[in-house]
């Protein structure tokens, strides 16, 4: 089969890899119809490569239909149509019981002291071979795999996967009180879907990025936004839109790569530069994430207010204001998406002919699998307009 492949910093390629073929009784096999790229995986494009393998299959936003199941499954069947969430749980171990499938005990990948295992996702979560292929292995299909009608375009549940519910996710840590305000650093896919689940729940909503096509694409959706390539202080900004307070709530949408932080991007440079056996404990040890946007959200946040970070960070020791936290009484609450815990919260909401948070304008490019590459830098790039971009194999 086909597959993207990685091969180094801002090296992907479309190889023929082995299909891959039932394991294990709880294994299923599906055939992908559509994959997103997730801004976590420019993170292995750019920041992550010690923890990667060359020939490693990227991938963990995938669609499709089931094509052979393992003995010991009775719950989907060849035919069927399933969303694959990016981490793979049991649904029966002590943390499946408390809804925290991030942290499936079943999945954990214990070696690195790490939560479940995910797809496509580096030795840190598992190794498992991601779904940017026309063939995928699943893991524990007797839990993951989310059945979805037939009919809808793929874009209607693909994002089931991994957008939808560490957005919703991510706006439930916010606890944004009734009638609340909520700003949303990075109107990346995250960001956006986040901003549009916390407007369509009644709260205000003030989205910043400094990209001219995701500000336009957040206002479509009737999201007050901040230009922060405009604005040269955004937290001062979002205190003078909020009587001086500023919001009940935060949400950091952008994680380790954020735009301004001078030090941790020379820092992070120069560990892709070295060889991996130094490179990896290095970012496993030290403060290699740039916290530009964690810190103006800091600084955005009303006193006693929540932050909700749902943008990845892979520093170990990397420095936080600690006085300024403890003195505003911050509350921060992160983590991987729990996938499954919020499925059925977002499920009638795509079933809803009316499109409530816009799925259907949401996509900005879909391309065929073989233009991966091509996809992968534009994405980085922000180039033409990219906010979402889907691979159909």
């Amino acid at each position: 089969m086909k597959a993207v492949t990685w091969h180094g910093k801002r090296d992907v390629r479309v190889e023929e890899v082995p299909d891959p073929a039932i394991k294990e009784p709880n294994d299923a096999i599906i055939r992908v119809t559509s994959s997103g790229i997730c801004g976590s995986d420019l993170h292995l494009y750019e920041v992550l490569g010690p923890f990667m393998a060359e020939g490693d299959i990227l991938g963990h936003e995938p669609m499709g239909i089931v094509e052979e199941v393992g003995s010991g499954i009775s719950t989907i069947k060849p035919g069927d149509r399933v969303v694959i969430p990016f981490n793979i749980a049991c649904g029966h171990c002590h943390m499946c019981g408390m809804e925290l499938y991030a942290q499936c005990e079943t999945t954990q990948v214990r070696e690195h002291g790490m939560g479940a295992a995910l797809f496509g996702y580096t030795k840190l979560y598992g190794h498992v071979p991601g779904g940017q292929a026309e063939y995928l292995r699943v893991p524990e299909a007797q839990f993951g795999p989310i059945k979805v009608p037939e009919g809808p375009p793929d874009e209607r549940f693909v994002y089931l996967s991994d957008v939808l519910p560490t957005s919703w996710q991510a706006v439930e840590y916010a606890h944004i009180p009734e009638g609340g305000s909520v700003a949303v650093f990075g109107l990346g896919p995250i960001g956006q879907m986040s901003a549009r689940i916390a407007r369509h729940l009644g709260h205000r909503v003030i989205g910043v990025d400094g990209v001219t096509a995701r500000l336009e694409m957040a206002r479509r959706h009737g999201i007050e936004v901040v230009d922060a390539s405009e604005v040269s202080d955004v937290p001062g900004e979002i205190r003078q839109r909020t009587d001086g307070r500023g919001t009940d709530s935060v949400i950091d949408a952008v994680g380790m790569e954020a735009h301004g932080s001078p030090a941790a991007k020379l820092a992070q440079t120069i560990t892709g530069l070295l060889p991996d056996v130094v490179a990896a404990p290095l970012m496993a040890n030290a403060g290699v994430d740039r916290l530009a946007a964690l810190n103006q959200a800091i600084d955005s946040v009303r006193r006693g207010g929540v932050i909700s970070i749902t943008g990845v960070y892979g520093g170990m020791t990397d420095p936080m204001p600690m006085l300024r936290m403890f003195d505003k009484g911050i509350t921060i609450r992160m983590g991987q998406a729990n996938v499954r815990k919020w499925i059925s919260a977002l499920m009638p909401l795509l079933t809803d002919d009316t499109d409530p948070l816009g799925v259907m304008d949401f996509t900005t490019h879909r391309m065929p699998l073989e233009q991966a590459p091509e996809a992968y830098e534009m994405f980085q790039k922000k180039a033409d307009g990219a906010v979402k971009i889907l691979l159909k194999p």
